[in-house]
């Protein structure tokens, strides 16, 4: 069994970077200048900003599904030319942190869910695509509880 973790889409996001700050809060978001790291994981390069950049926070629909699961929260992202792809492995953003993993079937219901400490995350990700009636898995960080990126199967 294979996964593949793929950052958001840029294209979404990338009219925001221009917007001056009025605009952002018009739009629920705003410019952030990162102060810690980790501590400002970009969910479309699926890496921590380093200290001094700039990153915008917003409200994101992370599970557009037309079900009870459907979900949304603030991320960050930052101005990155392509998303990141990994292929059975993980991102940086969710190497060193506990994720909160859901796992849906394919019309966006919750079938299992696991919590993973730092080092356990490939475990617990391929233990829930051993049920075949899980679609995708999406990722949040466990004690924050927004979004980090989605799990396909590969």
């Amino acid at each position: 069994m294979t996964y593949a973790i793929t950052g958001l889409a840029p294209s979404p996001f990338s009219d925001l970077f221009g917007l001056p700050q009025a605009e952002l809060a018009d739009r629920n978001a705003m410019r952030v200048e990162v102060t810690a790291h980790p501590g400002f994981p970009c969910r479309i390069s699926l890496e921590d900003a380093a200290i001094g950049e700039t990153v915008i926070l917003l409200h994101h629909v992370s599970h557009d599904a037309p079900t009870p699961y459907r979900s949304a929260y603030a991320i960050y992202v930052r101005d990155v030319g392509a998303a990141a792809d990994y292929r059975d492995s993980l991102p940086p953003v969710m190497r060193g942190r506990a994720l909160g993993l859901r796992a849906f079937d394919a019309k966006g219901m919750l079938r299992d869910a696991r919590l993973a400490a730092p080092g356990q995350a490939d475990a617990a990700i391929r233990g829930l695509f051993d049920n075949p009636a899980i679609a995708y898995i999406h990722a949040h960080n466990a004690a924050h509880g927004c979004f980090v990126a989605q799990v396909d199967r590969a």
